[in-house]
């Protein structure tokens, strides 16, 4: 039996042991509260490299004669990885319909997109809508079940957040521009700015084991989607899919896409602050 709370993954329990031990100040605590802050990190990971794991090696050892297409295998797998999260409490219910919900949003982003010849997914698949195939729309559940646990994982506060009516205008104004750019003039600048005008002093304080820690939330976003960029060269090269550009091999894809992750990052968090409301700082931090 498990000794995590109900409602609470397997890992609570592992992070309460961890944030209960004591430790002594001076570079051995600071050393140890950086393996604190890599194990939950790694959790939060969790999804997300178990998809990067099975895209990369359904590209290396998946044989062309093989009875089932790749992506439908993908797909498959998607899905028993997350079922077996659930049975194993690895992951709890909240964050799993937060998944569901980045799944739809994604789905509806890649289905216009491949009809715009923005990308494409170069295999045949069973399973699929349109051009999509199924499996693509957990890559976007990837990045929403990583802020929801590690928004949990880490307690985040915040000081200096803007009204939350203004951050749900600006995430509905990039998703629109996501499409919208297509016919009209490209306003992803004009977002940047006005990402910067609302959240320039908005901290989050985050904590890695017994004190919250403080970085700009705009760094934060930022660090997020270089990760992001970098698991996209992963999925690329394991040829999960493809731009018009890699056609004829594989390159890494170009930094210009940092900007897209990071308004992607916005949407994402924004969503995710729907489910764990923005907090301030108790008294004490």
């Amino acid at each position: 039996m498990s000794d995590a709370p109900r409602g609470q993954s397997r890992f609570h329990a592992v992070r309460m042991r961890l944030e209960a031990m004591a430790v002594e100040p001076g570079p051995r605590g600071w050393f140890l509260e950086f393996l604190v802050f890599g194990f939950k990190q790694g959790w939060a990971c969790l999804f997300g490299a178990l998809m990067l794991a099975l895209l990369l090696g359904t590209h290396l050892f998946w044989p062309d004669d093989a009875p089932l297409y790749r992506y439908d295998a993908i797909t498959i797998g998607a899905v028993l990885i997350q079922l077996g999260m659930l049975a194993f409490r690895l992951e709890t219910p909240k964050e799993a319909l937060v998944i569901l919900i980045f799944h739809i949003v994604g789905t509806v982003m890649e289905l216009f997109k491949t009809a715009a010849g923005s990308w494409q997914y170069p295999e045949a698949s069973l399973l699929h809508i349109g051009a999509v195939p199924l499996f693509s729309g957990f890559m976007y559940a990837a990045v929403g079940s990583y802020i929801a646990r590690v928004w949990r994982i880490f307690d985040f506060r915040y000081t200096g957040y803007p009204p939350v009516w203004t951050s749900y205008a600006l995430a509905a104004a990039i998703y629109i521009n996501f499409f919208a750019h297509h016919w009209l003039y490209d306003i992803r600048w004009f977002l940047f700015a006005a990402t910067a005008l609302l959240f320039w002093r908005c901290q989050v304080w985050f904590r890695p084991l017994h004190v919250h820690r403080g970085m700009p939330l705009l760094v934060g976003w930022g660090l997020v989607a270089l990760f992001i960029w970098l698991a996209e060269n992963i999925g690329t090269f394991a040829r999960a899919w493809t731009y018009p550009s890699q056609d004829n091999g594989w390159h890494i894809v170009g930094l210009e896409k940092l900007g897209s992750w990071y308004l992607l990052m916005i949407i994402s968090f924004v969503l995710v602050s729907l489910v764990q409301r923005p907090r301030k700082p108790d008294a004490s931090l």
